[in-house]
């Protein structure tokens, strides 16, 4: 049976979503004490009663989610604004640094799960399938990889349903490991937000608006200068689609935001309020995350053979040694960076929106980290897919892989 819901309805779930996360986060130590974002519990606790419904009373949610894009793209905007040119300075040298790192460990993630593939008696390009594919990869790439696969490789059809279960894993695996990885650094090396701002002093000033109370006009401009990035945004996002240049489409917003940001401050006319686009950001990506979380399906993760299961596992145990030994050294070895390697966990098995979330619920917790925030969305969002797919060509090129 079919129960279609409506945008209201399926707001108010969300938000019932968030607060029974934020409920257990206060009752279970074991969440809290390691920063498992709010969304993240929720939306699992509500998947699994949705596989409940549908393994044994055949009921099937429709959610009406044509809010959830426009979220995420409110997010990715608010990241734009709160970059200063000061910022973006200091942190220019870090996003190709941290591009680097992240493009060394798709080669890493893919070597991985062509040898276990291998190794347990699997087509290669199982191992890709359980590599960057649709662990960086995501949906989209699981899917545009899966029909390749079946089309110019003769794989069976199954194997869509394959990567689409495999992503669904990685997301909720990345959404679960990144908090730990992050905890662990900062609490072994003692680490402290403030060093971030020492180290940045002579080049960030902030606003004095920060320290004002948050107030509905506040609140209200910081909104309509949200909306009118998005909206100049779309428009140049369709020029250039129309034009055969694809991006993701919440990346001219998030420019057109760090544009409308560095002319407010050089201009010293208008100062947007830092508190404002933090609870702007915060409510849209949390509210984004259970609208995405409560539409995955759990059961398909039963379509996972058990070698595919394994393999993720281990590519799961992988990324946090990654993460753990050269993300967080290669980045500074600071607290920064322990917030940088939290949020490789979450994109590099899942998505950008989960890494974000894993940096969300760390400095909620342990303080600031704005380098972060500017560093891990425009890697994880943007330039490694673009280095993804070089290397899965790369291993496409191989002869042990596509004999």
């Amino acid at each position: 049976m079919d129960i279609n819901i409506g945008i209201l309805e399926t707001l108010v779930v969300a938000l019932i979503i968030l607060f029974s996360g934020y409920f257990c986060n206060s009752k279970v130590a074991f969440l809290r004490n390691n920063n498992i974002p709010e969304p993240v519990v929720g939306g699992i606790l509500f998947s699994i009663l949705a596989a409940i419904a549908h393994s044994f009373f055949d009921i099937h949610f429709n959610f009406e989610m044509s809010f959830k894009n426009p979220l995420m793209t409110v997010f990715f905007t608010t990241v734009g604004l709160g970059a200063s040119y000061s910022l973006l300075l200091k942190g220019g040298p870090k996003v190709i640094l941290f591009l680097g790192v992240a493009t060394l460990y798709l080669l890493v993630q893919n070597a991985v799960g062509v040898s276990l593939a291998i190794g347990a008696g699997m087509d290669p390009l199982m191992g890709l399938i359980g590599g960057s594919v649709t662990l960086s990869g995501g949906h989209g790439n699981g899917a545009t990889y899966a029909d390749l696969f079946i089309s110019e490789y003769n794989m069976p059809s199954s194997v869509f349903e394959l990567a689409m279960a495999a992503a669904t894993l990685g997301l909720v695996l990345g959404g679960l490991v990144g908090g730990p990885v992050s905890k662990r650094l900062i609490t072994r090396y003692n680490l402290k937000a403030d060093e971030f701002h020492e180290e940045l002093d002579d080049t960030i000033t902030f606003n004095p608006e920060d320290h004002d109370l948050v107030t509905p006009k506040k609140m209200m401009e910081t909104l309509f200068i949200i909306l009118l990035c998005m909206t100049v945004g779309h428009v140049v996002y369709l020029e250039l689609k129309s034009n055969d240049v694809i991006l993701p489409a919440f990346l001219m917003p998030l420019l057109f935001g760090v544009l409308a940001t560095n002319l407010t401050e050089l201009s010293k006319r208008y100062t947007i309020s830092r508190a404002c686009i933090d609870l702007w950001g915060t409510m849209a990506l949390s509210i984004f995350l259970a609208l995405a979380l409560m539409s995955l399906k759990v059961w398909e993760l039963a379509n996972l053979a058990l070698p595919m299961i394994l393999i993720i596992l281990v590519q799961t145990i992988m990324l946090m040694m990654f993460a753990y030994f050269i993300t967080f050294r290669v980045m500074g070895k600071n607290y920064n960076a322990a917030i940088i390697a939290g949020g490789h966990c979450g994109f590099g098995l899942g998505a950008t929106p989960t890494a974000v979330a894993n940096m969300e619920s760390l400095v909620a917790r342990h303080g600031p980290s704005p380098q972060a925030f500017l560093v891990v969305p425009l890697v994880g969002a943007f330039f490694i897919d673009i280095t993804n797919a070089l290397v899965i060509q790369l291993y496409l090129s191989l002869p042990f892989v596509t004999p």
